[in-house]
């Protein structure tokens, strides 16, 4: 009898999601955006960036934060893993939106959902491949 792959998941240093949260607070009642650099399945940086829809339905990062984030990834030896945004009124579930701007990135980038419909933030990591949304496990351990 096969044995069943094990799933991916995605490692997240606790500081990490720390900021994460925080940044979400601090743009609410927009969304917030950023990005997640690191290695392999391990996030060890959050790069927070603005949005420049400024609002509480949609997101889009600015494109000199993008590259900020993607050279400071760079610097450290890490590449950019995750998009990182919040979702102010709804669940924490790519959107169609979501699942578009993921075309245009490709499978390999995760998508990481903070929720901050309920009183508690909710964290969640996705991919989504043509079309395809899958969620993995998010682990928030201590990295590097």
């Amino acid at each position: 009898m096969g044995s069943l792959a094990s799933p991916v998941m995605l490692t997240v240093a606790p500081e990490v999601v720390a900021a994460m949260v925080a940044h979400a607070s601090a743009c609410y009642p927009e969304e917030m955006c950023g990005l997640l650099s690191g290695r392999g399945d391990e996030i060890a940086v959050f790069h927070p960036c603005r949005n420049t829809t400024r609002s509480g339905r949609v997101f889009e990062i600015h494109p000199l934060d993008y590259q900020r984030a993607e050279d400071a990834a760079d610097d450290a030896g890490d590449e950019l893993l995750a998009v990182v945004h919040s979702h102010t009124h709804t669940e924490p579930y790519p959107s169609p939106t979501d699942v578009g701007v993921a075309g245009q990135l490709g499978p390999a980038m995760r998508w990481v959902i903070v929720g901050l419909k309920r009183e508690a933030p909710e964290v969640r990591n996705y991919r989504i491949d043509d079309g395809v949304i899958s969620e993995e496990p998010l682990v928030v351990t201590s990295i590097r």
